[in-house]
């Protein structure tokens, strides 16, 4: 079994909690990247079928998400999503902010979390530490604090 610091001050952030942090978060990339999108590719974007239509699809799409949210992490422990739900991500291990490779590991997690029909995202659920695969491929957790 993996060590790991146990801190009466949090406690695991459940499945739910974090749907709600993802849509949040979902929402604002969405928010920000279709508009974007609209003025380089118009409408037509929608209806082109192309898993990628262009250099600023990818860019916007893939790219910006994935900095956005990696710098997220690494300054504030946390997506937009998970501050409105009081959530933070913490090294599993030492209940201390993640470093930089853990983050990158834990980012490129979510890939192999939703290959098999989102089931390491869904893992969440089901596991002690409420940690997805991503999250236990990174050696991280989510907590919320107990205190009001």
């Amino acid at each position: 079994m993996e060590e790991h610091k146990e801190n009466s001050d949090f406690q695991y952030a459940g499945f739910w909690l974090r749907v709600v942090a993802a849509i949040i978060d979902s929402i604002l990339i969405i928010v920000i990247v279709i508009p974007v999108l609209l003025v380089i590719y118009g409408k037509g974007y929608f209806s082109s079928g192309k898993f990628i239509a262009g250099p600023a699809d990818f860019l916007l799409n893939w790219l910006f998400p994935a900095i956005a949210i990696i710098v997220f992490w690494y300054y504030k422990s946390a997506t937009p999503g998970k501050l409105a739900v009081s959530a933070k991500i913490v090294d599993a291990r030492t209940g201390e902010k993640p470093g930089t490779k853990q983050l990158i590991i834990r980012y490129l997690g979510y890939y192999i979390s939703s290959i098999p029909l989102f089931l390491g995202i869904i893992w969440v659920a089901f596991d002690s530490r409420k940690q997805g695969w991503h999250d236990k491929i990174a050696k991280t957790v989510v907590v919320r604090s107990k205190k009001p």
